[in-house]
């Protein structure tokens, strides 16, 4: 088990490696300019690296393409402080973030006393950052815990309460899968055990991509995002977070207030789309990608033609 933990590790490395080296392997794409709305405008659209991501970003180019800009794909940036830096920086002109990375991350604020509506509470801050946030979507990606459902009903394993109950009595059984990100986050495995009162005995620290099909096989226990298709291909059940420790994870687009000024029209064209993004669609995206084995921007441009969205 040693070994082959190891030697997953190692894989993951390399992957993280390669992420850093190619993750804007498209960059250099670019889609004509057409007629529309933002007909001359030229925007370069990021993404981070996980598969969600991906097919936001493809949505939000083709819509964008749609309405006559011109369009430069730089998704697939490794880590969140990366990409925000890359839009900080004037790198790429709008991305896809999440309210509880813009509030903990992003604003180095803690999980303790949330505020009651924290897309504003993020909007409101970023601002002085001369960084919008546009209305978020209807969806909500938070980080759980899963774990194989044979081993869930097994031990009886249904809430965070129980995992810690688990955890406590079996530390030889106690070894998660989780990626770097949420290993260092304080929204993230260190918060989650202080709340719950445990400590896994083991952290197997892997690429995202890898973790979904390692719970019950490298570790018990995995880190997962709740809209995330591979739970469901994979046959794993996702822990209830009993205590609410999770902070939320609405997605919204985010840009440089610069970039909105001079071309108001994005929001009014993302708008619609976000709102018409429920779990449930998102879901349904991220697993023609991740088990159908489909292109994201083929994925994206299905889904927007099927909503009327482009023709």
């Amino acid at each position: 088990m040693k070994t082959s933990r190891k030697a997953l590790a190692v894989l993951a490395a390399g992957a993280g490696i390669a992420l850093a080296l190619t993750g804007c392997s498209t960059g250099d794409s670019k889609a004509p300019a057409g007629d529309g709305e933002l007909s001359g405008a030229s925007i370069t659209v990021g993404s981070k690296e996980f598969t969600e991501s991906h097919v936001l970003a493809q949505i939000t180019a083709l819509a964008l393409e749609n309405a006559g800009a011109k369009i430069t794909d730089q998704t697939g940036i490794s880590g969140s402080a990366t990409v925000r830096e890359a839009l900080v920086s004037k790198e790429i002109d709008i991305y896809w973030d999440y309210t509880g990375t813009g509030w903990v991350n992003v604003l180095g604020n803690t999980t303790e006393n949330l505020p009651e509506d924290l897309y504003a509470a993020v909007a409101e801050a970023d601002a002085a950052n001369g960084i919008a946030w546009l209305e978020p979507a209807n969806f909500e990606n938070t980080y759980r815990i899963a774990v194989k459902s044979d081993f869930a009903k097994a031990n009886g394993i249904a809430t965070m309460t129980d995992v810690a109950d688990y955890v406590n009595a079996n530390p030889k059984d106690a070894a998660i899968c989780a990626a770097s990100e949420f290993i260092n986050r304080d929204d993230g495995l260190p918060g989650l055990q202080d709340a719950y009162g445990f400590k896994f005995s083991e952290i197997v620290e892997l690429d995202l991509n890898l973790i979904y099909t390692q719970i019950g096989e490298s570790c018990s226990f995995g880190e997962v995002f709740s809209t995330d298709a591979r739970v469901i291909s994979n046959d794993l059940t996702v822990i209830d977070d009993n205590d609410g420790f999770f902070v939320e994870y609405a997605g919204a687009v985010t840009l440089r207030q610069e970039t909105l000024d001079e071309y108001p029209a994005i929001a009014s064209i993302l708008a619609p789309i976000s709102e018409a993004l429920t779990n449930e669609a998102i879901t349904e995206l991220n697993g023609k990608v991740d088990n159908d084995g489909e292109d994201p921007r083929d994925v994206a441009e299905e889904w927007l033609t099927a909503e009327g969205f482009i023709a």
